[in-house]
């Protein structure tokens, strides 16, 4: 059976172990001195460009007028095409207003031919129903009416 061996047995594994440990910490103080030495150098560099001066650019008054009537031009094409678009929308509601008039109109004028029709088929088939004499027996009808008149 073998036992793993421990470096805290040994004395001179410790001692690596310290010299180990010391050259670390020498190098986290240096590596921690130069990130101070960055963060001051980047903390002054940022106060120097926040305290320059810089130019204040006045816009002119042109330039302002320029922007002011672009933006009044810029709304006023923008109102004037959906304005197009509300009156072609109308426009479209008041033909198909219009079509479905006319369809309606059409519609009645042929309900009222038919009833015309009908009326007119109801009127034939009443006076034929109506007749005294059938159509076959009309000549010898005739022929009595001749004879009543004599």
């Amino acid at each position: 059976m073998r036992f793993e061996h421990k470096p805290g047995n040994n004395a001179r594994e410790s001692e690596e172990r310290t010299a180990r440990e010391s050259a670390q910490s020498v190098d986290d103080l240096a590596l921690d001195r130069v990130l101070t030495d960055f963060r001051s150098s980047v903390h002054a560099w940022s106060e120097a460009a926040h305290n320059r001066p810089r130019p204040i650019a006045a816009a002119s008054r042109r330039a302002v007028w320029r922007k002011a009537a672009a933006w009044s031009l810029g709304s006023m094409l923008v109102i004037g095409a959906s304005g197009g678009s509300v009156v072609e929308y109308r426009h479209r509601q008041e033909a198909a207003r219009i079509a479905a008039a006319r369809e309606a109109q059409q519609q009645r004028a042929l309900a009222e031919e038919r009833e015309r029709d009908a009326e007119k088929e109801l009127a034939k088939v009443d006076s034929d129903v109506a007749r005294e004499v059938p159509n076959a027996m009309e000549p010898l009808a005739q022929l009595m009416t001749e004879d009543e008149s004599q």
